[in-house]
């Protein structure tokens, strides 16, 4: 058997390939690549004699077969485009980080202007193999968009992407349900809400209408209704393209909406993995440490359980704090009626413009009292550390818990 090592490089595992006469699309060594060159970025520039060269590396091979080949040689328009604005990107930074003036007849580029443009080459096709994943493993027909402007941080190394909860051992997150409604018009009949006491938590054009601190009861798979029934709107996924996007202030990865977002529309779903409290308790010494805040406690009804999304969750994963938050958390109730282990849902509480960053409040708990300075909800039940909030609110309470 050949086999590769699991920590092996790029550029390692492509001279492997080619050496064994493999290929593998993920690593861009393909039959196509294989017998022809194809340019994947290019990584300097010198003029010689009066003729601009732009030392090239191939796409499949390692970066000891780069060479440098004059501009009539490229047929890449973008990818010339994108070295360009890279150069200058670092030149106009200048020293100390003033902006200076590019010089537009450049002869050689200094090693760390090299270097600096092969980073953001790397870091490009990084973030688009990221994207490509990120749909690939979706469960909506939403796209997800990825973007770093702000540096060269690439996608996180320890993240996983899922649809819903991932439960720890010994925890059961599909209980309670045997049954479903009989409705031929949901929202006129006695459907599965008004089956647990409550009333039905849409209107008619599919928007929130009922109070934060109430729960929602959708129908399920039981449920006679068809896939367009108005009370199924949690469990067909975001219906918005969203953009992960790099803050620039301090605040790391954020989540935007590329698209208009009508006031009490359902937005996405916060997953993770279901974990005990206790377990809970032990990953927040670690996570406060960090500075980082992935743990919601379910605590609806009891505190027995909590939803860490720090390595396995959804587009949720990335979504900021803001002490003036445009999306509220709402307990669902779907194919388990279980109350210790609610769907938690995020609903706009007002309308989104298309670019406009969205957050929720940490200290949320989907209660009724939004005002709360409680250091539960989002965040482990007694916490150690304090972590300053950079939301740049009005009314910002100083810190995330």
């Amino acid at each position: 058997a050949w086999y590769v090592p699991c920590l092996a490089s790029l550029e390692t595992l492509q001279e492997l390939c080619r050496k064994e006469n493999l290929t593998c699309k993920s690593i861009g060594i393909t039959n196509r690549s294989v017998k022809s060159y194809e340019v994947e970025y290019l990584c300097d520039y010198k003029v010689e004699e009066g003729k601009a060269y732009y030392l090239v590396k191939w796409k499949g091979w390692p970066e000891s077969s780069n060479t440098w080949e004059p501009r009539k040689h490229l047929n890449c328009p973008l990818l010339v485009q994108n070295f360009l604005r890279d150069r200058n990107e670092y030149l106009s930074r200048g020293r100390e980080g003033k902006a200076m003036k590019v010089r537009n007849h450049i002869k050689t580029l200094k090693p760390a202007v090299a270097d600096y443009i092969v980073k953001k080459a790397k870091q490009r096709i990084a973030l688009q193999r990221w994207k490509e994943e990120l749909n690939r493993k979706k469960n909506h027909k939403a796209m997800i968009l990825v973007e770093n402007t702000v540096d060269l941080e690439g996608p996180p190394l320890d993240f996983y992407y899922i649809n819903e909860y991932k439960p720890a051992p010994g925890i059961n997150v599909l209980n309670g349900i045997t049954t479903g409604c009989e409705c031929a018009d949901c929202p006129a009949e006695k459907c599965c809400p008004k089956e647990a006491g409550f009333i039905l938590a849409y209107n008619k054009r599919k928007k929130l209408k009922i109070q934060p601190g109430l729960p929602i009861y959708e129908c399920n798979s039981y449920c006679r209704c068809g896939p367009d029934c108005p009370n199924r709107i949690v469990q067909k996924g975001t219906p918005y393209s969203l953009c992960i996007f790099r803050t620039n202030n301090g605040r790391g990865w954020g989540v935007k909406t590329l698209q208009k977002i009508k006031t009490n529309s359902f937005v996405m779903e916060y997953v993770g993995e279901v974990i005990t409290s206790e377990e809970a308790e032990r990953r927040g010494q670690f996570y406060d440490n960090q500075g980082n805040t992935y743990l919601f406690d379910l605590d609806y009804d009891s505190d027995e359980f909590t939803v860490d999304a720090a390595r396995y969750g959804n587009v949720s994963h990335f979504v900021n704090h803001s002490c003036d938050p445009n999306l509220q958390v709402f307990n669902v109730f779907i194919d388990n009626l279980d109350l210790r282990l609610p769907r938690i849902a995020l609903f706009s509480t007002r309308t989104i413009k298309a670019g406009e960053e969205l957050t929720f409040d940490y200290q949320m708990k989907g209660s009724l009292d939004l005002s709360s300075d409680s250091a539960e909800g989002l965040s482990p039940s007694k916490k150690r550390i304090r972590t300053v909030c950079k939301c740049g609110a009005v009314c910002c309470r100083g810190y995330l818990n």
